[in-house]
């Protein structure tokens, strides 16, 4: 038998074991027509032919894996606030921006605001689009003026949102309430425009114990997301963008804040989580949060509390705010020259068991 007349048949032979024995074996995970024939025996398998769902992950966000860490305290409590108590709790997985939200970024927003056009053609979703004022979702770009006394800000008041040169420059000027404007937005933005079968779940501010969590890089305790203690790398060169000392701004290479994808990124992957810009959260300010809320994804919510908590430090803070157990607040109409935000989205699966290809872009 020729070596082509061989292969043939080799061939022919691994198909139909493809085709009869795998099926068999249930390998081939198909619902197949025997639960349809159940069901017409009065047998429930349930609704044949669903749709395999698997989860997109948005582009430039990560996949931040379910784990136990302490939430806490990482080091002395220089101000005594007694706030930040340590406690071991579970985070499930979730994905979470790489990157603070852009200038660039929060100005497709306004721009979608501002033509009231929030989709490319037919919406692929059911949901009614959002509707906002324009001026209601426009950042204050005087914060560079009036978050500081006699401040010669007027440069960046006039070029900071508005010019192509801060473009990758985190957006500032945002109070709390407008970054969940952002993140209603962005929600639809995907659902409409995106082609799965299902809508994904909403685009949010993290809770401020995934905030900590994912700070930490996947280390149990941390006190800066680079692992620490020391502000410093071996060549001497620090390691977030923050307020070194008295008057000093500029030893870390920029005076006011810097492009969203400098300094080295942390365990999972996440620039800047300390310094920079101060981020909003998703809970309510209380300084006892901890003793109330679960051990299993807390979150503290109340209405009443126009304090939100906001963490991680900025440009224009000194070292103990950029600890990841530094707890801090803001009213949540308030905008100031320092406080930005970064968006995450719960991750729809199995609890413990993200798929490692989930890690990566997938087309649509």
């Amino acid at each position: 038998m020729s070596k082509k007349m061989k292969t043939r048949v080799l061939s022919i032979i691994l198909a139909v074991l493809v085709v009869v024995v795998l099926p068999s074996c249930g390998l081939l995970g198909k619902k197949g027509s025997a639960s349809e024939k159940d069901n017409r025996r009065g047998e429930v398998t349930g609704v044949p032919k669903r749709v395999i769902w698997q989860q997109i992950l948005p582009q430039e966000m990560v996949p931040v894996k379910a784990g136990t860490f302490w939430m806490g305290q990482a080091d002395e409590d220089i101000a005594f606030s007694q706030s930040s108590l340590n406690k071991q709790i579970t985070i499930s997985e979730f994905y979470m921006d790489k990157y603070e939200v852009s200038n660039n970024k929060y100005r497709q927003f306004i721009e979608a605001v501002r033509l009231g056009e929030y989709t490319y053609s037919t919406p692929t979703t059911l949901k009614d689009a959002p509707t906002f004022d324009l001026n209601a979702v426009l950042p204050d770009t005087t914060v560079w003026n009036t978050s500081f006394t006699y401040h010669y800000g007027d440069p960046l008041m006039e070029f900071y949102f508005d010019h192509p040169a801060f473009d990758n420059y985190p957006v500032v000027g945002v109070s709390w309430e407008q970054a969940n404007m952002y993140c209603q937005w962005r929600t639809y933005h995907l659902n409409a425009n995106d082609k799965a079968d299902f809508d994904y779940p909403p685009f949010r501010l993290p809770s401020e114990a995934e905030w900590e969590y994912a700070a930490k890089g996947g280390k149990e305790v941390a006190k800066y997301p680079w692992g620490g203690p020391y502000l410093k790398n071996k060549r001497g060169c620090l390691m977030a963008n923050f307020k070194p000392g008295r008057g000093n701004y500029i030893d870390d290479g920029f005076a006011y804040t810097a492009p969203v994808d400098v300094f080295a990124p942390n365990g999972f992957g996440l620039y800047n989580m300390s310094g920079n810009v101060a981020e909003w959260v998703l809970d309510s300010y209380n300084a006892v949060s901890g003793s109330v809320t679960w051990d299993l994804d807390p979150r503290y919510d109340d209405p009443n509390e126009k304090r939100k908590v906001v963490r991680g430090g900025s440009w224009k803070d000194i070292a103990h705010y950029l600890e990841t157990s530094t707890r801090t607040y803001e009213f949540q109409d308030v905008k100031t020259a320092h406080i930005g935000f970064r968006t995450a989205m719960t991750y729809l699966g199995r609890s413990g068991s993200m798929d490692v290809s989930n890690n990566r872009r997938r087309k649509k």
